[in-house]
């Protein structure tokens, strides 16, 4: 990815989606989810939380690859705690 003006800062990015079952399901995963979009973000990584459907995407962008690594290893964490957390609540 070029730095531009117009470009994102981060060299490095991703974006992981998650499909589920059903619209509720993903609404409430990225319910969960929203509260910690720049609470984690440090200046190295950041991260958005998205969701259309029964899809939820998390989009995390970085400086260099360890960055990207962690960044990706919290979110897919926060993943699993609002799967669990939501699959109790039902």
């Amino acid at each position: 990815m070029s730095r531009g003006s117009d470009a994102d800062p981060f060299t490095h990015e991703t974006t992981l989606t998650f499909e589920y079952a059903d619209e509720p399901r993903a609404r409430l995963v990225a319910a969960a989810l929203s509260p910690e979009v720049g609470e984690l973000d440090a200046s190295r990584a950041r991260a958005t939380v998205s969701r259309t459907d029964a899809t939820v995407q998390i989009h995390v962008g970085a400086d260099d690859l360890a960055a990207l690594r962690a960044g990706v290893t919290s979110w897919s964490r926060l993943l699993a705690v609002a799967e669990r957390v939501g699959h109790r609540s039902r």
